[in-house]
């Protein structure tokens, strides 16, 4: 089972990672990058496509598996957000405006940012409910998305052809 569930009016932060590359060794040596390793993996939290800025809603989520994600949410037939959640990261997308959202995820190895999909051993869920956001004066509505099983979890998914797969 995956765990979800909402919180309100709680501030969460996003986190940030990033790398740097260090120079050859000597002038000398060589070093031979092929064009899919020369793109730079996501950096956790890093929205790879917004449509839905200027609400209050946050999404939260944890991904406590070994390999990358992309949490989409797409309200009705339109792709509203996407996200990157590094392997074992926790990541928060904020400024999700009011509505009923379904939520995609995909996760893999290798993601190629230009084809907005993972080369490597890709997989593609959907989850069975969907998310509602909703804003007050004094509050908004804040989701925790767990990807990885956790006991007691109350979320439930489905596996999606790639080819259904919001991108």
């Amino acid at each position: 089972m995956i765990h979800l569930r909402p919180l309100a009016g709680a501030i969460l932060a996003s986190v940030l990672l990033t790398g740097s590359l260090a120079a050859p060794a000597s002038a000398q040596e060589t070093i031979t990058v092929s064009s899919t390793e020369a793109a730079a993996r996501p950096g956790n939290g890093k929205i790879l496509y917004n449509r839905i800025s200027g609400g209050r809603g946050k999404l939260k989520v944890k991904n406590g598996n070994s390999r990358d994600a992309v949490i989409t949410l797409v309200r009705g037939r339109s792709k509203a957000i996407s996200v990157y959640v590094r392997a074992r990261s926790t990541a928060t997308a904020t400024g999700v405006r009011d509505g009923n959202y379904t939520i995609f995820f995909t996760s893999g190895h290798r993601f190629n940012t230009s084809r907005g999909r993972f080369a490597q051993s890709p997989s593609y869920q959907r989850f069975t409910s969907r998310l509602r956001f909703t804003t007050t004066r004094t509050s908004s509505t804040v989701w925790t998305l767990t990807l990885n099983p956790v006991r007691g979890g109350n979320a439930r998914t489905t596996g999606v052809n790639p080819n259904d797969f919001p991108s």
